[in-house]
This record gives structure tokens, sequence and C-alpha cells, in this order.
């Protein structure tokens, strides 16, 4: 579905469209993304949502979530039990997505740069760090700077194409914009998106996940953070082989086999260049931690060896 369709569909009337768009906002909050305690941090006028899980005494896990118009840290779902059995997780909702805070400005790479190196700086001790999608590159970036234990990515990139400011305005706008943002996140648009882009297999996509990304996707403000990605505001200007190489600490790519976005040949690609290990999961998109959980978990057991396992 083209963004030129989706406007003839809703520039019918201001007042209906705004209408329609009322009728399909959330009037409730999504309820916890993730097992553990949820609780706040305060960052740059953010009210940051992140889960805790595991014991405190343990090796620091952070899970950092991608970006897309539906994102959370949902997204870890799957493994947050298993890991939280060795280490201490830390799993924030990114500003202007999930339970943290989505005021009205503009949404760039610098924010998300700073925001990713504050709370693996900050909240975290020496942590480990998951990252996935173009969150991976703000936390190669980070991880550059700020001391952690280890890093892995999972099918993590830099460019999303050139930047479509036009994009990024229609977005915004209150009400056409909201009505096209609406469309895209409807579960109809949601269910295309995951079986076309983010999964392998449809059959793999956990139950409740579409359903809590409907939710989730019709707070207010919701389209204001995935605006700025549509838009390619929120690439970072950096080269992820270079950020890669940077990293002082050992670097673990896992790649779904069949990724669409960001195919396999990237991965190979950018291991070879940057020198760091390819794990690849059979069967599996671009978010081979959702799709296929337990395997990512054994995965990871391989990339972060200096843990300590309880």
């Amino acid at each position: 579905m083209t963004l030129r369709r989706l406007l003839a569909g809703v520039a019918g009337g201001t007042a209906a469209t705004a209408a329609a768009n009322r009728l399909v906002r959330a009037d409730e909050q999504p309820p916890d993304p993730l097992p553990g305690t949820r609780t706040t941090t305060r960052w740059r006028g953010f009210d940051v949502s992140y889960t805790t899980a595991g014991d405190p005494d343990d090796p620091d896990l952070v899970l950092l979530h991608g970006v897309h118009a539906a994102a959370s840290s949902r997204a870890f779902a799957g493994v947050v039990d298993t890991l939280a059995e060795d280490y201490h997780v830390l799993a924030p909702d990114l500003p202007g997505f999930g339970h943290t805070d989505r005021p009205s400005i503009a949404y760039t790479s610098a924010l998300y740069e700073a925001f990713v190196a504050s709370f693996i700086g900050d909240v975290a001790d020496d942590p480990a760090v998951v990252a996935s999608s173009l969150t991976g590159a703000w936390a190669a970036m980070a991880a550059a700077d700020t001391s952690v234990s280890a890093l892995a990515l999972v099918c993590p990139i830099a460019d999303t194409g050139q930047r479509r400011p036009a994009v990024r305005r229609l977005l915004r706008t209150p009400v056409v914009g909201t009505a096209v943002f609406n469309a895209l996140v409807s579960r109809r648009g949601l269910r295309c998106f995951t079986n076309r882009h983010a999964f392998y297999q449809s059959a793999n996509v956990p139950a409740g996940l579409l359903d809590y990304q409907h939710r989730t996707s019709h707070q207010p403000n919701a389209r204001l953070a995935p605006a700025s990605f549509a838009g390619g505001m929120l690439d970072p200007a950096v080269d992820l082989v270079d950020a890669v190489q940077s990293v002082p600490a050992p670097v673990t790519l896992v790649w779904g086999r069949e990724a669409r976005i960001t195919p396999l040949a990237d991965g190979r690609a950018l291991a070879d260049a940057a020198d760091v290990r390819l794990t690849v999961l059979d069967d599996a998109g671009a978010v081979p931690h959702v799709e296929h959980p337990a395997s990512f978990c054994d995965a990871l057991g391989a990339a972060l060896p200096q843990l300590e396992h309880h």
C-alpha cells in the first residue's frame, strides 16, 4: 500500500478523517511488555520505561529493540525468561515508543545515540548489549566510548536510504498524517509488514504480538518517532563497518538467513570487513530473536562467553 493510495483514501474530508482517527485511538496503554519489573528513569525530560528481570547480582545485559512503526521492548518477550536465568536483564522502550514518553519533538539520530549511550553507561553497569536493526548502529557507536563487556547486533543497519523529509512532514500532520499512520498500523498493515518483511514464516509470529503492536501504535503521538524513521531522519552519520571496528569489546553479528530488509549478504560483508563473528539462524527473517527465541538464546550463549553463568 503506497502513501499516494493512503492519501487518496483519507482525503475525503478533514472532519470525517479526524473522527475516524478518534475511533481507532487506544484509550489505554498496552500491558507491560515483558515479564519482570517495569520502572522508569528520567532522561532529558522523558520518563523512560524499562523492564528489569533476573538477579541484580548477575552481569547486566541490556536489550535494545529495533525501530519500526509499532516498535517496543515487547520484541524480547520470548527470550527474557531464559536470559534472566544468568543475567540481570534491562530492556527499555526507546523514546517515542512503548511505555516511554512520546512528546511532540524532533526525533533525530542524535537523540537516540545520546539515549543509548546514557542508558548503557548510567543505568547499567559494564553490560553486555544486544541491539536490533537501526538501534544496532547506535549501540555500536555508544560501545566505542562506553564500557560494555560484549556487543551482539541483530541484523544491524545504519543507512535506510536517502532522506525523505516530505514523508516525515506528512506523517507529523495532525489529521491526514494520523490517518495515514493509522492505516499503516492497522491490523492488516501490521500483518502485511510482519509477514513480508520481518518474519520468514508467518506461522512463527508469537501469539498476541500483533495485538500488542496494534495497541502500542495507537497511543497519542505514536506516529511522531516513526515519522522520523520513515523520513530517513534517524540514520546516523556513520559507516557501520567503522562503528563496529571501533568497539573494543567482542562483537557478534546475529543474522536471519532469510532476512529481506537486511539480507544475509550484507551481514557477511559487514563481518568480513569488520573482522567480527557472524552467527546465522536458519529459517529466520530480520527478527530471529522474535521468530526463534530458543535458537537465538543459544546463539547469544556462544556470543557472550565471558559472562559468568550460574
